[in-house]
């Protein structure tokens, strides 16, 4: 039992470096979106299609690398993912180079592809490694370091995409030719060096994965949930769970609400009724809404050995919904700070939800984790919603969209604790 412990304690060290990785990628895009807004001279809802593709992939890829983990198993499954993500990584250089707002798209899709995969085969890898008691807590602690990958990614992003100033379409117009094509030269460094770099780094990890012995852990390891119905062995198929469907919902919620907060955050603190600083600036206090999200998992990891995960995600998601509402109606400090706390609200949402979703399937762990995966489409759709919603109501009062989501969360939350009720009943 010790040396099996061991094992699984090993191989849990090693894919925290996916979460870390993926989370570091993902977090860039807050970065890039005003960058891109600037450079390419967008509306807020032209500026969220970053977002709408990134997050798409999940929808399109979802179910077919789930079917793939299936097949092949969680670690070729982890090394596809990262050649797909270090390939989509590479594609930065000439969307840069061209200055092609669509194969800018087009590359965000191929890189959420790849990390897709990662999510599909890392995520249920994680909740069936060990006892499912502890489920929701493993994937939160491992969740944890991919929060530190968020928090670092923009610190980083901020100091090498937003350096310079992006001049504005006036200011363009007053250049010559040869001006214009020094500082567009510039600008396309300024995202070329920094994804090569990851691209290195992806590529290298795939390298290692490959040579890594890794325990071979099956789907059906997974335990049974004491509200979970109906028995895995009877079942025809994933759907056929209600916790599975609802927490594919508010997965949806969830991802799409915390995108759309982190997409708006450098141009909503940019506002001169909320700080009115500079892009660089704001892109540094990104850091402390993921880095929020960060401190929380680690907590969360510990508390919730204790608390039941419906509980925790009901009184977070009310927490968040709080105070995105005074973000909302405030001003000033206040409505930055407040929007900028929901970050450690957030922290243990995901995994919670995963693991709830999750526990229980059995031999349809793989397709659940697909169905899960594919409702992170939300952080597509939510943020264009709500960049629609900002062109015509203002950035701020068209944060009501992710109210809503949290709102959701919060029932998911008190449906999934009074099913374990209903259990002990």
């Amino acid at each position: 039992m010790a040396d099996q412990h061991n094992k699984y304690t090993g191989a849990l060290a090693v894919l925290t470096s996916l979460f870390f990785i993926w989370g570091f990628l993902t977090s860039l895009n807050d970065i890039l979106i005003p960058h891109l807004k600037a450079v390419f001279t967008l509306n807020y809802t032209q500026a969220m299609l970053v977002q709408f593709c990134f997050f798409a992939a999940y929808f399109v890829m979802s179910v077919p690398c789930g079917f793939l983990v299936d097949r092949v198993g969680y670690k070729p499954g982890i090394i596809v993912g990262l050649a797909v993500a270090g390939g989509g990584c590479l594609m930065f250089y000439p969307a840069a180079g061209l200055h092609s707002y669509p194969l800018f798209l087009t590359a965000f899709f191929v890189l959420a592809s790849g990390i897709t995969l990662l999510q599909v085969a890392a995520n249920p890898y994680v909740t069936v490694l060990g006892n499912p008691d502890t489920a929701a807590s493993r994937l939160t602690l491992t969740q944890a370091f991919n929060s530190l990958g968020t928090t670092i990614g923009p610190y980083f992003g901020s100091l090498l995409i937003l350096a310079t100033a992006v001049k504005t379409s006036d200011e363009l117009a007053l250049l010559n030719a040869e001006q214009l094509s020094v500082y567009q030269a510039a600008e396309a460094a300024a995202v070329q060096q920094p994804y090569l770099w990851l691209a290195a780094v992806l590529f290298g990890l795939a390298a290692v994965f490959a040579f890594l012995k890794l325990p071979t852990v099956t789907a059906t390891a997974a335990a049974a949930s004491p509200g979970a119905m109906p028995e895995p062995q009877a079942a025809a198929s994933a759907w056929q769970f209600p916790l599975l469907v609802l927490g594919a919902l508010a997965i949806f919620v969830y991802v799409g609400g915390e995108v759309a907060i982190g997409s708006f955050l450098v141009n909503f603190l940019g506002q001169p009724h909320i700080a009115g600083i500079a892009e660089q600036d704001a892109g540094k206090l990104v850091s402390f809404y993921w880095g929020g999200a960060m401190v929380g998992r680690f907590i969360g990891a510990v508390a919730m050995r204790k608390v039941h995960p419906g509980k925790a995600l009901i009184f977070n998601a009310l927490c968040a919904a709080g105070l995105v509402g005074l973000a909302m109606f405030a001003g000033g400090r206040v409505a930055a700070v407040a929007i900028l706390a929901v970050g450690l609200c957030n922290s243990i949402m995901f995994p919670t939800i995963f693991s709830l979703a999750l526990t229980g399937l059995g031999p349809h762990t793989g397709q659940g984790s697909g169905i899960l995966c594919s409702a992170i489409v939300g952080g597509a759709l939510i943020p264009l919603l709500q960049g629609l919603f900002a062109d015509r109501i203002g950035i701020q009062h068209a944060f009501f969209v992710p109210l809503l989501c949290y709102l959701y969360i919060a029932y998911y939350g008190s449906r999934c604790a009074r099913q374990v009720r209903l259990k002990i009943d």
